[in-house]
């Protein structure tokens, strides 16, 4: 029977079959070793097949259908396994905050890469603006203008003072959506503000270490009432990319990938070359600093893992 993982535990996937039930599966162990190189062979958003057992109470998983897209990330435990997120997405929101705590733009540009190396639209939201003073305000302005510039949406909120709500809920609007970011950038009261009928867990962010902690343990994709879904995902502390090979790595930086045409060289990597146009570019204000930035230091913890 088909069905639509709505929750992973990690152990247990709440599955919705086409007839509308919800049922309880379990993996079968032949399932999970043929997807050895992933932590979770089946995340929220993953289409299944599953076998339900006499009594109707239970199942188990069988076949994993392919997927038309995914975010992943490098696993923090294991260096050579990767951790998929989620799974057939529309879009993804990206929720970024310049304060309580700082999201910084190297892990934006992590994310942006592997979305853009899926296809998978991005909507950056920019949360909490209601503690934001007059400096981080005209950094957010600048913020917005370079990656609105290369084409991405950005959207300020606030859940506390109801601002850009309205908006968010029209982006989300039958859509699968995945909601991500840093833990303790206010997804879980974004989610309540959209939907007060969810009421998710919510916590403090740690006065100490001005972190977030972690209020959603497992990732679960919720129906909105005016049509599509949101998955709600733990939060991030880091992001590693994995399947992006290093001289391709450009490739997901929207604004190197069109001047790459330009560069003396056909395999230019944008570092040392002369008459390289990314590196011009970026000396005369058309490629932001902080983008390029981003990426010579992926490039610096790709060639450094190499070596070890």
């Amino acid at each position: 029977m088909l069905g639509l993982v709505f929750k992973s535990t990690g152990s247990l996937f709440l599955v919705r079959t086409i007839n509308g039930k919800t049922i309880p599966c379990n993996i079968r162990g032949k399932l999970r070793l043929t997807v050895s190189k992933s932590t979770n062979p089946v995340v929220v958003g993953d289409w299944v097949e599953i076998e339900v057992e006499e009594d109707g109470t239970h199942g188990n998983i069988t076949e994993v259908k392919d997927r038309r897209n995914y975010i992943v990330r490098k696993s923090v435990n294991l260096a050579r396994q990767n951790h998929v997120i989620a799974a057939n997405l529309d879009q993804t929101c990206l929720i970024v905050t310049l304060i309580n705590p700082v999201t910084n733009t190297e892990f934006i540009d992590r994310y942006l890469c592997t979305a853009e190396a899926y296809r998978i639209p991005v909507v950056i939201v920019f949360n909490k603006i209601d503690l934001y003073d007059e400096a981080l305000l005209l950094y957010l302005n600048e913020l917005t203008t370079i990656y609105n510039k290369i084409g991405y949406k950005c959207l300020p909120v606030s859940a506390k003072n109801n601002i850009g709500i309205d908006e968010l809920k029209q982006l989300l609007t039958k859509k699968v959506s995945l909601i991500s970011g840093n833990s303790g950038v206010g997804k879980s009261t974004l989610i309540n503000t959209l939907e007060p009928d969810l009421d998710l867990k919510v916590a403090e962010i740690s006065n100490y270490h001005l972190k977030g902690k972690h209020t959603t343990t497992f990732s679960e994709m919720f129906e909105l009432p005016e049509g599509g879904f949101i998955i709600d995902t733990p939060g991030i502390k880091g992001f590693g990319l994995i399947n992006i090979k290093n001289d391709e790595l450009f490739h997901y930086y929207r604004e190197m990938f069109v001047l790459n045409q330009k560069c003396q060289y056909y395999n230019c990597t944008h570092t040392h070359e002369p008459n390289c146009a990314v590196k011009t570019a970026v000396s005369t204000g058309q490629i932001a600093e902080s983008r390029y930035k981003s990426y010579l230091n992926i490039l610096l913890d790709e060639n450094e893992k190499h070596r070890t």
